[in-house]
């Protein structure tokens, strides 16, 4: 099994689990303050939502967004998002591999990726990166959020393979073990991914999260 395929099985059956971490104690602050940032970078934006899981971020973004386009590959975490209390007149739900977005004829003035970056092989984020831009306007804001690995808190690092890349492994409620690719960029990294690729880079660090945000070139 290939790492998207097992990574896909792995949140397909986490789905009912998703918001579990969101509750930890320690993290509060932090999410407080992530979710004022979404507010403010998507107010009035047409906003394109990648990897959209459960819909937490998307409920977040809906509040200030003129529209949320969201995204999943995995029906099982889309049918819980849909089941929130959504405004259908600003958001939409799709089925969307991340890897092979389609050709829209709508072009999006924000983009959201939360706990994704970190899911992406080292060997295939540049190649990613190019393919997200494509359906963005000239001076889109895209946004990732992801975790910092802070000792205690987070799943230990299982293993390394010379790419660098990292994985853990995830036990579920029923028992079950998953090995799950999951990398922490410093922000040297972060920064060395979109160049050439993004102006206005800006990248904040918290405790527990990581921020980059920033506006694709375009024909990059």
């Amino acid at each position: 099994m290939g790492i998207e395929t097992s990574m896909v099985s792995y949140y397909a059956e986490r789905a009912q689990e998703y918001e579990r971490i969101y509750a930890k104690p320690e993290r509060q602050a932090d999410l407080l303050q992530l979710r004022s940032f979404v507010g403010r970078a998507f107010a009035g934006a047409d906003v394109f939502e990648l990897a959209c899981g459960t819909g937490y971020w998307t409920e977040v973004i809906a509040r200030s967004a003129s529209a949320v386009f969201a995204t999943d590959i995995n029906e099982e975490v889309l049918a819980i998002a849909r089941s929130k209390a959504s405004d259908s007149r600003k958001v939409q739900f799709h089925r969307q591999d991340a890897y092979a977005l389609p050709a829209l004829s709508q072009r999006f003035t924000g983009g959201l990726a939360a706990f994704w970056w970190s899911h992406v092989p080292r060997s295939r984020l540049h190649g990613f990166l190019r393919d997200f831009h494509r359906i963005f306007s000239p001076g889109a804001r895209v946004v990732f959020i992801d975790n910092v690995y802070v000792e205690g808190s987070s799943t230990p690092i299982s293993r390394t393979e010379e790419s660098g890349d990292t994985y853990q492994i995830r036990k579920l409620n029923d028992g079950s073990k998953h090995e799950v690719l999951k990398n922490f960029p410093t922000e040297a990294e972060l920064r060395a991914a979109v160049d050439g690729l993004a102006a206005g880079v800006r990248v904040e660090f918290l405790r527990y999260y990581w921020i980059l945000s920033y506006v694709p070139k375009m024909n990059a």
